[in-house]
């Protein structure tokens, strides 16, 4: 996701936003120690993602 589309959501959106990232990350995360996945590369964009949402609430 990138920045322009966080700045237009809301403010209860982004929340929203940023506890389903997380909690996709943290299952994308498990799944990968277990077995690993195709595109490691996700992991990092998923930490960025979760990163720019947490800037936008500030």
């Amino acid at each position: 996701m990138k920045a322009v589309d966080i700045r237009n959501l809301s403010q209860e959106e982004v929340k929203a936003k940023l506890a389903e990232t997380k909690a996709e990350y943290a299952k994308l995360r498990l799944s990968h120690k277990v077995s690993p996945i195709g595109n490691p590369i996700q992991l990092r964009e998923m930490r960025k993602t979760i990163a720019r949402l947490s800037t936008a609430l500030k």
